[in-house]
């Protein structure tokens, strides 16, 4: 069932970030406080109901045992929100979700693991689609990161790049964090995680919040569409993420990471940013993968 948890969570991330896009908005200095007021409120709301349905108990302690990978979690995020508004979603996603790839490199030099060939194959491709992606949009970039007179969104120079590199080695070490807790260790329980996780992120919700009316930003979550519908693939990805990362952390990683591959062909399709046939040649590559693995799992 890891799999399909991880598959599940591919697809949520890859629709959160074509929303996430939608809503970067450069002339809005408070942009990205916006979109994680959003994300932490929706997550808090899904952790309340959660709590209620399963008829959970849950205890603030958990909070703070689980605040190293939440805290990088959400740092990697918000540094990765506010990227946004300078760089192309196809530049940014492959670049950050190499982050898989390290996670997966710390697990197997930290832990013993017992890998099929054929498991090890397909996250070679995987972790190499990913980061040939990555390699491709920085080769590019003085095409993909020139600032056009009439699209503001992107900026060109070294503080475009810098952030989605940034989230990268921060949401590395909080996967490979996440899999000594969920995983390797079991520290905590999937459902506490999930909870002390999500109502991290509501309070940071509530604290930005706070923030923009001191600074008495205008801001109305009702009309925050795009950050919302972001905000609720995010939460449904984190949901299944959970699930997938404690039954098989060191596979998981480099998989759901690849949901940057389907952010590129949603930029493609739904933001008409342009893709050159090594990108998509990278794309079928990390799409083997996938298959790969899911033989590899049905075996």
């Amino acid at each position: 069932m890891w799999l399909i948890y991880a598959i599940i969570t591919t697809f949520s991330w890859a629709f959160s970030d074509l929303f996430y896009k939608k809503g970067a908005v450069l002339s809005d200095e408070a942009s990205h406080i916006k979109t994680v007021i959003m994300v932490g409120l929706v997550m808090g709301l899904h952790g309340f109901l959660y709590m209620i349905v399963k008829g959970i108990s849950f205890s603030p302690v958990y909070m703070i045992t689980y605040f190293p990978v939440s805290f990088m979690y959400i740092l990697s995020m918000a540094l990765g929100y506010f990227g946004l508004r300078y760089i192309e979603l196809s530049i940014s996603s492959p670049i950050q979700n190499s982050s898989g790839a390290i996670a997966s490199l710390l697990i197997f030099i930290f832990f013993t693991h017992i890998l099929s060939r054929l498991e090890i194959f397909a996250i070679i491709i995987i972790t190499t689609g990913i980061v040939a992606l990555a390699i491709l949009e920085k080769m590019d970039s003085n095409k993909s990161l020139i600032l056009k007179e009439n699209e503001k969104k992107y900026q060109k120079g070294i503080l475009a790049i810098t952030f989605p590199i940034l989230y990268c080695i921060i949401d590395g070490l909080g996967t490979f964090a996440d899999a000594i807790y969920l995983d390797e260790l079991s520290l905590i329980g999937e459902s506490e995680a999930l909870l002390a996780y999500e109502f991290t992120f509501f309070i940071c919700a509530v604290i930005f919040y706070i923030y923009l009316k001191i600074k008495k930003v205008r801001f109305n979550p009702f009309d925050e569409k795009d950050r919302g519908t972001a905000a609720a693939f995010e939460t449904l990805g984190q949901f299944f993420y959970v699930l997938a990362m404690s039954r098989n952390a060191i596979i998981t990683a480099p998989l759901i990471a690849s949901y940057s591959v389907f952010s590129v062909l949603l930029s493609r399709i739904f933001l008409k940013e342009r893709l050159t046939y090594r990108q998509y040649l990278s794309i079928a590559v990390v799409m083997i993968g996938i298959l790969l693995l899911a033989i590899s799992e049905a075996m």
